[in-house]
């Protein structure tokens, strides 16, 4: 070892460490004058030492250190020493070290921000610089801990059976769900490859090649419409099964979250995981992600609802829609009539309800609200009847289209749940969803789309035609969900070709296109393909909630904006005109801007 090199890290020391002589290599967190001695707290990745310079000792030394500056990069070597008031929230806290030498190993300017646990500078800010805010303790710990958890995923799949393969990353342009990221080929003019939006097919076709048990910690690619917590590049754990059902999948990803769990986090999760089929979920919690943290479900009132006096209520119902409330325990006394109208209210507006229906429980069981006349005497009873409503409880119904009813219903649960603090902080609690509908309509073309993706296998193999009723063909698709969130999708796939032909039919996928998009998958199914099925589950966002950290960019080393861009490498950026003529591109209109080269770029 050089004599600057690190003997410790600065979160090693403790008092059995007294009277050591030691080497800490760091950054300067801050320094403090104190006369005579000098007072300076260095930080790597394992914790922060303070370490003193002192003018008696030292003189020289002393006046090295006092020109020290913020995240200056020092080699100190000393005795360690302990300390007269030690500082109880520090691991390193009973110790300190008296500095007999110093190596500043690189100096620092004037950082654009104080490295701070908690930040003052903008998000904006620290994403420029990103390389000092991966400085910062919180940011440092959610990606140790990540690693972590993948190490733990990977450990746990190996000792299953499970083999790591790595698919493309530049493969060919196929339809699924968003659109690609395209790299124009310089040997192959006017061809492009595509970035994966996943390894679906490439898993697929390891099934076929006999590699009954394929993982990939992958990353895959989505050029979506700009939302706040997403990524245009991802990561997610990508498995794939042979010879097995959904229960075998299902038995796998839950043993591996449990495992994994323990292992990065410390934390138990209750099993088994529930497992929901798709309609019962919707029409239990209004959506396919239900937060199993609290109760509070669902219960649908059309019975009463159609020969109520409420004419809002019966012309719902009279019109194919949907009368649903919730009882909200106690919600009586916590709401006020203006928490419930406006900000319940309103909340429900947001979702698509032309409007809220409410009622307080009273104490001799009475309703009051704006539908305590129409359900007065026996109404009300038998109301609170089948809401399961205790004096003091709050109902809120909702009456229109069946899917408006449930998403705005679905929301005010939530937010409810909020208010009276049911979804707790730190609980962690998974659920399987079963069996979604094989399609659903696009709202932008208003035909039929895919639920999740064309590869998925139906429920029923042998049904010929789906375009006597789209909506009812259920699928052998199931979804994970943590704490009222998404966090992976999967299938049993399609494995027969004509089953899988025909799914392209009815998608509108002639037979020339699938061909020329998926050709070499249905070739691979003609030389016996097993049953098969698999799953993604997404690392970011699970990860995210694990540590309960406020966004998905805080568990990501180098992450992008809400608009896609890189803000310290300036990504997306021009490229120069040799290199358009190379790829034989040629830019017009608004993409035409004059580059640092002197070409164009978009």
């Amino acid at each position: 070892m050089a004599r600057w090199q690190r003997t410790h890290t600065c979160g090693d020391l403790r008092t059995d460490h007294v009277g050591s002589e030691v080497v800490l290599n760091g950054w300067i967190e801050n320094h403090r004058h104190h006369g005579a001695v000098l007072f300076v707290d260095l930080r790597d990745r394992y914790g922060v030492t303070q370490v003193v310079f002192e003018q008696e000792r030292d003189g020289a030394l002393f006046e090295r250190g006092r020109r020290l500056g913020a995240e200056d990069v020092l080699s100190v070597r000393g005795v360690v020493n302990r300390r007269e008031q030690p500082n109880p929230d520090r691991a390193t806290g009973e110790i300190e070290v008296v500095v007999t030498e110093l190596e500043v190993l690189a100096e620092s300017e004037p950082p654009p921000f104080e490295v701070l646990d908690v930040p003052e500078a903008s998000e904006e800010l620290r994403m420029r610089y990103r390389y000092l805010d991966l400085r910062r303790r919180p940011v440092q710990e959610a990606l140790v801990k990540r690693a972590a958890f993948v190490t733990a995923v990977r450990k746990h799949l190996a000792s299953l059976g499970f083999v790591d393969i790595e698919t493309p990353v530049l493969t060919r342009s196929t339809p699924e769900g968003a659109r690609d990221y395209l790299v124009p080929s310089r040997v192959h003019p006017g061809s492009f490859y595509a970035l994966p939006q996943s390894p679906q097919i490439f898993k697929q076709l390891c099934m076929v090649g006999g590699l009954d048990r394929y993982y990939q910690i992958a990353r895959c690619f989505r050029d979506e419409d700009l939302r706040a917590d997403r990524q245009p590049e991802f990561t997610q754990i990508d498995l794939e099964m042979s010879f097995v059902e959904e229960n075998d999948v299902l038995d796998v990803v839950e043993q591996t979250m449990v495992a994994a769990f323990r292992e990065a986090f410390g934390i138990e999760l209750a099993q088994p995981f529930p497992r929901l089929d798709y309609f019962e979920a919707v029409s239990r919690y209004g959506n396919d992600k239900p937060d199993l943290r609290f109760g509070i479900e669902l219960v649908d009132v059309g019975a009463l609802a159609a020969k109520s006096g409420f004419q809002v209520f019966r012309n719902a119902v009279e019109t194919g829609g949907a009368v649903k409330g919730l009882c909200v325990p106690g919600g009586g006394e916590r709401f006020s009539r203006k928490d419930v109208e406006k900000d319940l209210g309103g909340l429900a507006g947001a979702y698509g309800a032309k409007g809220l229906a409410w009622a307080k429980v009273g104490a001799d069981g009475a309703l009051a609200g704006s539908i305590a006349k129409f359900f007065e005497g026996a109404a009300g009873h038998e109301l609170c009847g089948v809401m399961g409503a205790k004096p003091g409880d709050l109902l809120l119904f909702v009456a229109d289209e069946l899917r408006i009813v449930h998403r705005a219903l679905a929301e005010l649960r939530l937010a409810v749940g909020d208010r009276l603090g049911l979804r707790t902080p730190g609980e962690f609690r998974f659920a399987w969803v079963l069996n979604f509908p094989m399609f659903e309509r696009d709202d932008e073309t208003g035909g039929w789309a895919s639920s999740h993706h064309p590869f998925t296998a139906p429920v029923d193999w042998d049904l010929e035609d789906y375009s006597a009723s789209p909506g009812t063909v259920r699928s052998r698709a199931y979804d994970i969900v943590m704490n009222g969130w998404e966090l992976g999708s999967g299938s049993i796939r399609i494995h027969r070709r004509e089953v899988q032909e025909r799914v392209f039919r009815f998608l509108g996928i002639d037979a020339e296109e699938q061909q020329r998009k998926f050709g070499f998958l249905l070739d691979a199914f003609r030389y016996g393909a097993p049953p098969h099925g698999g799953i993604a589950l997404g690392v970011d966002r699970l990860i995210t909630l694990a540590l309960g950290a406020p966004s998905i960019r805080d568990v990501i080393a180098f992450p992008k904006t809400a608009t896609a861009t890189d803000l310290m490498c300036q990504a997306p950026s021009g490229v120069s005109a040799r290199q358009l003529e190379e790829l034989h591109i040629g830019l017009s209109g608004k993409a035409l801007r004059p580059d640092a080269e002197g070409g164009a770029g978009s």
